[in-house]
């Protein structure tokens, strides 16, 4: 069994190995896709072949579609060459289900797959061409919310950023520049409508990536670069919008137990590649059942029917409700408390802490009691049922190869959204308290020990990768597992961190909050076993 073309036209044996494989005429999808594109999307990665690809395939089966995706890797070209191409922009993807069962689709959606990158002619011509069609209607993006930022860590402008906003759209460097040059050609092919979906992980997504485009305009209308309507072009919001969206589906790294179902189904070719940019990519993606996109309904070109696949339209209230819930109470928490104790007390999968009374307890806390109170309901998806999913389903899932070191990635750039905005809703209700919360400084003070980069047992380990990682480990440096500190002495210290509120989101302090912050910190310290002491004893006050 070959992942490509010519592999799956014996449909018998792949679905006699329980595989589903695109139920339409392919061949004609593409030629229809390529003559008349829809749909962009920019971000090979996994979460894009696992979600979106799968929402365009439901469409194309369902004849609500006749087009596929075109998509645009802009960063890691390596996706593109060493993955999709050879097998002629197929992928599996796996489904593990949390009561066992495991599907197994070939998604044959993407009738396109290109490089974004302005060194190559050929590439970067023909997506020009693309974003040139009058059928265009959309284009989505998943690149992290990293990809949006047009200043490096230091708050600096990036180099390639500068150096675009000199040259113009001719031949940028930086991902956004690109883009923005490709919205330069559709606005010189006569001013085409089109909406520019962000669908990545994070609030306000849409605004983000405005923010990101719109400067880039502006540069080079100054610098005599573009037409000075340009400007205007990518503002008005008839011709060129940026709507909300809230993505959820959890899609961790190919797992090699699945690749194992896969290798025993006799499929070759499955190997998988680490890109020079250490980009870990199959051609499989595993990936939850559950999943959630809702989008603010703002499409100047109109879009395709993606309603019939699941997707939730709305305005945009409800999606930043929507989003707020998500984020700030529901799910973000939860899954960063795991992270973080599931790094300290040994835990490799999130899936085996849910088996842990202590740490079920902890976020069964942290969502129902300490964040519903502050939840605004949006409507279209209830709170405590969304809560029950993830907790009882999502988490737990024992099929899921997620893991807490994956999800504690950059978690400093994540505390102020996921329990800073929590605490600033107890702050602003009289009726209530921010004295009554426990979880939420018992993970910050957790995350303020796991920089320390020693396990629970004494054992040192590798904290993730986190933009701020060093210059929190300066400060916390000041302390040592099996040599306690009063918590006064200990606040002293951590005041530069107590007190930043771009980091918790509050100033810890004003807040009423380091006292209990660096309380459980000091009691975690105190030596082998003491983080899971703390857990315990938090949990019965």
């Amino acid at each position: 069994m070959k992942l490509s073309n010519a592999g799956i036209t014996d449909r018998s044996i792949w679905e006699a190995n329980g595989y589903h494989l695109p139920a339409y005429d392919r061949a004609k999808m593409v030629e229809e896709t390529r003559n008349h594109p829809v749909w962009v999307h920019f971000g090979a990665g996994n979460i894009f072949r696992a979600f979106h690809a799968a929402l365009a395939q439901k469409l194309l089966e369902s004849g609500a579609a006749q087009q596929g995706i075109t998509v645009a890797e802009g960063y890691d070209y390596e996706i593109i060459e060493k993955q999709y191409r050879p097998h002629d922009n197929l992928s599996v993807l796996v489904t593990l289900k949390a009561d066992g069962q495991v599907d197994k689709s070939v998604i044959g959606s993407i009738a396109e797959s290109c490089i974004l990158d302005s060194a190559r002619p050929a590439e970067f011509n023909r997506l020009k061409e693309i974003f040139s069609a009058p059928s265009l209607q959309m284009a989505t993006f998943t690149v992290t919310e990293k990809g949006y930022s047009l200043v490096n860590g230091r708050g600096e402008m990036i180099p390639d950023v500068v150096s675009d906003f000199a040259e113009g759209p001719a031949q940028p460097t930086s991902y956004i520049g690109k883009v923005a040059a490709l919205l330069y050609a559709r606005f010189q092919a006569g001013k085409l409508p089109i909406a520019m979906v962000s669908t990545d992980n994070c609030s306000h997504n849409g605004e983000k990536l405005y923010g990101a485009v719109v400067p880039f305009a502006d540069a080079w209308v100054k610098n005599g670069k573009a037409d000075p309507a340009f400007a205007s072009y990518v503002r008005d919001e008839k011709l060129v919008s940026f709507p909300w969206s809230m993505i959820d589906k959890i899609t961790p790294r190919p797992d090699a137990s699945v690749e194992a179902i896969l290798r025993a189904d006799g499929l070759e070719d499955l190997d998988p590649v680490v890109t020079t940019k250490k980009t870990w990519v199959a051609p499989f993606v595993n990936a939850e059942e559950t999943e959630y996109l809702v989008v603010e309904d703002a499409f100047p070109n109109g879009r395709p029917a993606l309603e019939k696949a699941g997707v939730i339209f709305t305005d945009r209230d409800t999606v930043n409700k929507v989003e707020r819930m998500k984020v700030t109470t529901c799910l973000n928490p939860l899954h960063t408390a795991l992270a973080v104790y599931g790094c300290l007390l040994g835990y490799t999968k999130i899936s085996d802490e849910m088996k842990d009374p202590d740490l079920t307890a902890l976020v069964r806390r942290l969502g129902y009691q300490e964040g519903l109170p502050v939840v605004v309901n949006p409507g279209v998806l209830d709170p405590k049922e969304f809560i029950d999913t993830v907790v009882n389903v999502r988490v737990p899932n024992p099929f899921m190869p997620d893991t807490p070191q994956r999800i504690a990635t950059d978690t400093s750039q994540k505390l102020a959204i996921r329990y800073g905005e929590t605490i600033k809703s107890y702050l602003a209700d009289p009726k209530l308290s921010v004295n009554s919360l426990r979880m939420i400084p018992l993970v910050q003070a957790g995350w303020l020990r796991y920089v320390m980069a020693v396990d629970d047992d004494g054992r040192a380990f590798e904290p993730s990768p986190d933009p701020m990682l060093s210059s929190v480990q300066q400060v916390v440096s000041a302390f040592r597992v099996g040599s306690p500190v009063s918590a006064e002495e200990a606040e002293k210290t951590l005041r530069p961190l107590l007190t930043d509120d771009k980091l918790f989101g509050v100033d810890l302090e004003k807040a009423g909050l380091a006292d209990r912050v660096c309380g459980y910190f000091v009691r975690e310290l105190t030596g082998p076993g003491a983080v899971r002491k703390t857990i315990e004893e938090a949990l019965n006050e």
